[in-house]
């Protein structure tokens, strides 16, 4: 039988590991661990292109890598403009042997 202090140095214990263990599992940490993908992404998929909407540019569609399910299509969406930058889409680059995600990202205009 479990005396009450023997229950509550398990708790405590229990307790104290409980966020070392979720610090070690973290989503930026986890990422490192997966190696990317070693074939190329597979061509663009077409997909129709929306009629332009004002103040938006239209980003397309691009493929993402998948451990558990290879290559993955994410669908174009639209990015709100920000003043005085430019939209450049997301790509794939070959690296060190392996295909390396540039997600999109907004740049300064001069």
């Amino acid at each position: 039988m479990l005396s009450r202090r023997s229950l509550f140095k398990g708790l405590l214990a229990a307790a104290l590991a409980a966020p070392a263990g979720a610090a070690l599992t973290s989503t930026a940490d986890a990422q490192w661990g997966v190696p990317g993908p070693r074939m190329a992404p597979p061509p663009p998929r077409r997909e129709p292109r929306p009629r332009p909407r004002r103040g938006y540019t239209w980003v397309p569609g691009h493929w993402n890598w998948s451990a558990r399910r290879g290559w993955v299509w994410a669908p174009g969406h639209w990015e709100e403009n920000r003043r005085g930058f430019t939209y450049v889409g997301p790509r794939w680059v070959f690296r060190r042997g392996q295909w390396v995600f540039e997600p999109g990202r907004w740049v300064r205009s001069w």
